[in-house]
This record gives structure tokens, sequence and C-alpha cells, in this order.
């Protein structure tokens, strides 16, 4: 394995989540003081496990990439660009095509672009989130090589 990277929630993901807690609280103290606190801590663990369960890996090996559920042969990766601060901002936005097949995260603000070289796929690139674009374009770069 040549790069791994799980795509972890930061932590102001976690401390936004938790205004479950004062919101079940109010909801269902008025009807149980047990309710409104097992609630809290139901839902608040609820959304924790799915933030974490959900968390995709980009993972690239010599002969495939992976990211989340996709994988694809690097025989048919092109280009590979990292972008970070306003270039990343312009590639998710103004830039961006829409039959791109994305896995974004709000959280991480660095993004890689890579091209696909494949004539029967109607996708041309992959846009993925990433805390670390130069090395894994890097990585990408000598495994297609």
């Amino acid at each position: 394995m040549r790069y791994r990277e799980r795509l972890w929630p930061s932590w102001w993901v976690f401390l936004a989540t938790a205004l479950v807690i004062p919101a079940s609280l109010l909801v269902f103290l008025p009807i149980s003081e047990f309710a409104g606190i097992v609630s809290a801590i139901v839902l608040y663990a609820a959304i924790i496990v799915v933030l974490l369960a959900t968390s995709p890996v980009l993972e690239v090996t010599d002969g495939m990439l992976r990211v989340g559920r996709a994988r694809i042969e690097r025989s048919f990766i092109g280009a590979v660009t990292a972008h970070e601060k306003t270039e990343a901002v312009a590639e998710r936005g103004t830039r961006l095509d829409a039959r791109a097949y994305l896995v974004l995260r709000g959280w991480i603000s660095g993004v890689v672009r890579i091209e696909l070289d494949d004539p029967a796929d109607p996708t041309p690139y992959w846009l993925v989130s990433t805390r670390r674009p130069r090395e894994l374009a890097d990585v990408l770069n000598s495994v297609v090589e």
C-alpha cells in the first residue's frame, strides 16, 4: 500500500452535532427527566456512529485506487493535480463538471483532481477531498508512471 487516509470528521463537526443534546432535552424533559437524558445520549451516540461509519477511506496500491466504495485501476488514471485554498474552492465550485465523481467532505479543505483516461467512461474526472493533497497527488502520479 502506497497511501491510506481516512476522511474523519473534524473536531468541530462533533461539537456542532452535540447541539442535538440540548434539543432533545428540550423536547423530552417535559415528558420525563429519564426520557430526556436517555434520548439525548442515544441520539448523540447514533450521530457519532454514523459520522465515523460513513467516513470514506482513500487507498492507493500499485494496481488500484480506492475512494470509499469506488475503485479504479491505475491504467485508467490520467493527470492528477492537488488543489488547496482558493484553487480547491474553484475546483469544488466554478470549475466543477457535473459529470465528475465526487467524494467531498465540507470539513476538509484540500482536494485532488484525478483525470480519467477511459474512453468508455463518461466520467471525466474524480474530485476527492484529502487533508494531504500534494502527497496523494505525488503518490498517484508515481503509480501511473
